[in-house]
């Protein structure tokens, strides 16, 4: 059965955590990615973005509803109003990445890839070995290789 090191991408482009959100912006487009892992300066992840960040970035502000209860005023949702305006005041790429990141070894089996792209809604996982990130294996890669297990 194949594994996450028989189909990954081996030459991952990554950002740093201080790259704009300019120059991730160009890095997707030019390359024609959805996303790429955020790792430190010894390749170390520290979190993944995507396009759906960015999406997110220049969405519409929901502004909180309140509700007058008796003398009181409860506001809801405002925790995440806060996480919005700074999400969409972003600069740099750290200020928008997902820091909880779902990543595999290189022996996770395409199965075990599979399961998690489906039950999560992932569709980027980071390949990681000794916590640097050696691979990545997205939708693109999953479905190469169903083709590829399906000829033979």
């Amino acid at each position: 059965m194949l594994k996450a090191k028989d189909i990954m991408t081996k030459d991952v482009l990554t950002v740093n955590p201080d790259a704009t959100v300019e120059d991730l912006a160009r890095v997707l487009m030019e390359h024609k990615i959805s996303g790429v892992p955020v790792v430190d300066d010894n390749r170390r992840l520290v979190g993944i973005v995507t396009e759906n960040d960015l999406i997110r970035k220049n969405k519409r502000l929901h502004i909180p509803t309140v509700i007058r209860l008796f003398d009181a005023f409860i506001l809801l949702g405002s925790g995440r109003m806060e996480e919005e305006i700074r999400k969409m005041a972003a600069v740099t790429v750290s200020e928008i990445c997902a820091k909880k990141v779902v990543s595999i070894t290189e022996e996770t089996s395409l199965e075990e890839i599979a399961t998690i792209m489906a039950e999560q809604h992932i569709h980027l996982l980071p390949v990681l070995k000794d916590s640097v990130v050696v691979g990545i294996v997205g939708k693109a890669d999953m479905v190469r290789a169903m083709r590829y297990e399906a000829s033979q």
